[in-house]
């Protein structure tokens, strides 16, 4: 008979069986191939889709993030600049009360003691700080620091009775005692600070 039969009625050829079932099993084939492989682009469009509108998400919630933080960074550069100058305007106005007389209790303009002076300094240009080294000591704006950030103007404590500005290295600047002028004083092993502060702005 051969793969190819004659139709009884038109005279057409058909396939025979052996042929209808492998057209069959191809065309099961091409069937159940095709959906795979369409199902697979579209999951690969979603997912390209979905990471770009994840990066605009974060791009949009990130960018006044950053904004502000440069804000923020830049405010603060502005302060501590201006906290700056600040403190060695207050320097250089205490360098200029050199060689006045320790008066106790002593504010100022004739002579100073020793917080009187880093009193009068601080109110010269608008910072009020408490009268004594004690009440200094407890004042709000005084901030604890060490030897190795303390800079011309900040506050070095010999205990609690006694005050005066950091110069550089090992030298503080102040009213020292009764009898002394103002001026620079060494520290030594038996006399330096055991405490630094800087004061708030």
């Amino acid at each position: 008979m051969g793969d190819l039969l004659t139709s009884q009625r038109s005279g057409a050829r058909v396939a025979s069986g052996r042929n209808c079932v492998r057209k069959a099993r191809v065309n099961e084939r091409i069937t159940r191939c095709a959906p795979a492989g369409f199902s697979a682009h579209l999951r690969s469009v979603v997912q390209a889709a979905f990471a770009v509108i994840i990066l605009l998400i974060a791009s949009t919630g990130l960018t006044p993030s950053l904004a502000r933080a440069d804000t923020a960074s830049s405010a603060a550069a502005t302060a501590a600049a201006r906290a700056t100058r600040l403190r060695l305007a207050i320097w250089h106005w205490a360098l200029r009360q050199r060689g006045k007389p320790y008066i106790w209790g002593g504010t100022g303009p004739n002579g100073f003691d020793c917080s009187g002076l880093v009193y009068a300094a601080y109110r010269s240009h608008g910072i009020r700080l408490p009268r004594t080294t004690y009440e200094m000591l407890g004042s709000w704006r005084l901030v604890r620091i060490s030897k190795a950030q303390a800079r011309r103007g900040d506050l070095a404590f010999f205990g609690t009775g006694h005050v005066e500005l950091f110069a550089h290295g090992n030298w503080t600047f102040g009213a020292e005692e009764p009898g002394t002028r103002i001026g620079f004083h060494l520290m030594n092993a038996f006399w330096h600070p055991t405490m630094y502060f800087r004061i708030r702005m």
